[in-house]
């Protein structure tokens, strides 16, 4: 390259945004058929990309039934349906099996192209000082293990949520988790700051202590709860934009450790098994709404 043409591209570089040579970050959706309570998946799957979400995840009774319709389908059908849809599969929750009883559905992932399931830690939690709680953790982690490797073998990840009256309930148990999984392969975390103290620092700090173990993300805040009968503006303000969270740090701590995993828009309706509004297209309807409100602060 002669002086001429190597003055010429600098220019060139100086006067280009500095956005434009960046890759963009975002979040990439994956939509929880439990949003849209029993609905069959025949109306559910043509939600899906109206809601920005590329795949879906599926949940089962109580929650939703599509797991189970999808049992009922079979394979060979619902695979057909999400290519008729255009749509991956992300994978499924199954806190009705928990932990230990994996093995059927991490293979029935892996014939979908699912890459996780959602479950929930196992071990005592009641009434025992910090001390033994971290060590039930690290040994929940130790029984965890081959089931993890049967996992990864699967190229699928057991992503462990934190809920309430659980193992892995509070910030301390989720960082000990984070860093007893570090080098385990096939097992992850899937965060909901909706079981969390509604402090976006903390949370914040915790998703970056995560780190690369983040499998999942809930978009999910408490707001007033969803354990009782309300009104449905305060039952909705377990929504982004809805409630009270402050969303950004959270953000930015997720572009921070570049997390490209699935978020999940989400809430939970009383009674469960019930669409978070009365129709699908009122809960399409929602579920953008909080996406718009998370892009827009992205």
């Amino acid at each position: 390259m002669n002086r001429r043409h190597f003055i010429q591209s600098l220019s060139a570089l100086a006067s280009t945004p500095v956005w434009a040579t960046e890759k963009t970050w975002k979040l990439n959706y994956m939509l929880a058929s439990a949003m849209y309570g029993n609905l069959p998946l025949a109306e559910i799957l043509p939600e899906v990309k109206k809601t920005g979400a590329t795949g879906i995840e599926l949940w089962p009774m109580k929650h939703g039934s599509q797991r189970e319709e999808l049992d009922k389908l079979g394979i060979e059908r619902f695979a057909a349906m999400l290519k008729e849809s255009d749509l991956s599969f992300g994978g499924s929750t199954r806190y009705d099996l928990g932990p230990f009883k994996l093995t059927a559905e991490i293979k029935l992932m892996k014939q979908l192209s699912g890459n996780f399931i959602v479950t929930g830690g196992a071990g005592d939690w009641k009434d025992i000082s910090s001390d033994q709680l971290k060590t039930n953790v690290k040994q929940f982690v130790e029984k965890m293990k081959p089931h993890a490797a049967l996992a990864a073998e699967h190229g699928v990840v057991i992503a462990i949520e934190n809920h309430i009256n659980n193992l892995i309930d509070t910030p301390d148990s989720l960082r000990w988790l984070a860093d007893d999984i570090r080098a385990v392969p096939g097992i992850g975390i899937a965060l909901a700051p909706y079981h969390l103290p509604q402090e976006s620092a903390l949370l914040a700090d915790l998703i970056k202590h995560i780190d690369a173990k983040m499998t999942l993300f809930y978009a999910w805040e408490h707001g007033q709860g969803c354990m009782k009968p309300m009104p449905k503006e305060e039952e909705l303000q377990q929504m982004p934009g809805r409630g009270k969270l402050d969303w950004k740090p959270l953000l930015s701590a997720l572009k921070e450790i570049n997390f490209t995993g699935p978020t999940e828009i989400f809430m939970h309706p009383t009674p469960r098994g019930i669409p978070i509004l009365p129709t699908a297209a009122e809960t399409t309807a929602e579920i953008i709404r909080a996406k718009q409100h998370l892009d827009r602060l992205i």
